[in-house]
């Protein structure tokens, strides 16, 4: 092929290239969730597609596709054209945790993704159940001592971000527990209510309505400040243990390789629709902030995450089994 016809080509290629971009989007759009429906991921995904469709003037599905901690549907959206079509909705199992825990996982997360916002995050919560000894973090930190390897601390599974939590708790007070890994938060904060478990650090949406019943005592929230939801909770600072600011947070991503204009129509639309008012109570309101980074700081946000939870697993020898 002669240099004229290969450069007639590679125009024909970026003039199309340039036409999708401004066309974008002309058909349905699949916003992936790599868990089932119901939970904190999955409420943000169909917060936000109604958003978006108006926007857009397009329809914005919500598809869970649950398993192997989240890392079956990030697969999924990795193998996925990077035209704009398939967007990962996603807590940050996938991202920054699922990787170090299990093994031959098909992508990596710090390549393979046009990161797009960490849309909302929100912190866990100590919660204690009817029978767990104590009204403070320092009571529970008093009955690991006295009973060491014998408390029970439920999560909604190995590896989860309540699991870590955990971990992270025992590595900077010193102390031991039994974790109880459950299949999903639901089970898990279940037990809690009957008084199976003693204790659990949930993410602070899912217990709220418990807490405020005074089915659950909350005895610390993770954040670096006290909730807005809980004010009165004091932070795990505050209650005297240093090193466990943690947050449970939510974020889009898509294939690696969008064309820019739709990358920046993509990140503008998931700003807006997180500060619209009607999304943004419904989020806040269960204890979430909104975050809506761009797409550099979420880049710096996961090389961070991802750096911390690895020292965690690692130092707690912490494996998906």
């Amino acid at each position: 092929m002669k240099f004229r016809q290969l450069l007639s080509v590679a125009t024909l290629g970026l003039m199309a290239t340039v036409a999708q971009a401004n066309d974008y989007p002309n058909k349905p759009v699949t916003m992936l969730v790599p868990f089932p429906p119901g939970g904190s991921t999955d409420t943000l995904a169909r917060a936000l597609g109604p958003k978006l469709g108006e926007r857009f003037g397009q329809t914005f599905v919500v598809d869970n596709k649950a398993g192997a901690t989240g890392t079956i549907g990030a697969s999924q959206v990795k193998r996925s054209p990077a035209d704009g079509y398939t967007l990962l909705v996603s807590s940050l199992g996938p991202f920054v945790i699922a990787p170090h825990l299990i093994r031959g996982v098909q992508y990596d997360p710090a390549k393979d993704f046009d990161l797009l916002t960490v849309a909302v995050q929100a912190p866990n919560v100590l919660v204690a159940s009817s029978i767990g000894p104590g009204n403070s973090v320092a009571d529970v930190i008093a009955h690991l001592k006295k009973n060491p390897g014998k408390a029970t601390f439920a999560s909604s599974g190995n590896g989860s971000s309540d699991h870590l939590t955990a971990e992270l708790f025992w590595q900077q007070t010193g102390t031991s527990a039994i974790h109880v890994p459950y299949k999903g938060g639901a089970p898990a904060i279940s037990d809690l209510l009957g008084g199976q478990i003693e204790y659990s650090f949930q993410n602070i949406n899912a217990v709220l309505q418990h807490i405020q019943s005074g089915k659950l005592k909350a005895l610390a929230v993770t954040g670096d400040k006290r909730a807005a939801v809980l004010p009165n909770v004091p932070t795990m600072a505050e209650a005297g243990v240093k090193g466990v600011d943690v947050y449970s947070w939510q974020a889009v991503a898509a294939p690696k390789g969008l064309p820019a204009d739709v990358k920046t129509k993509l990140h503008t639309a998931l700003v807006t629709a997180l500060n619209d008012p009607q999304v943004s109570k419904r989020m806040t309101d269960v204890g979430f902030e909104i975050v809506a980074s761009t797409p550099e700081q979420f880049a710096k946000f996961q090389a961070q995450e991802f750096a911390r939870w690895k020292k965690v697993i690692e130092t707690g020898k912490i494996t998906a089994d």
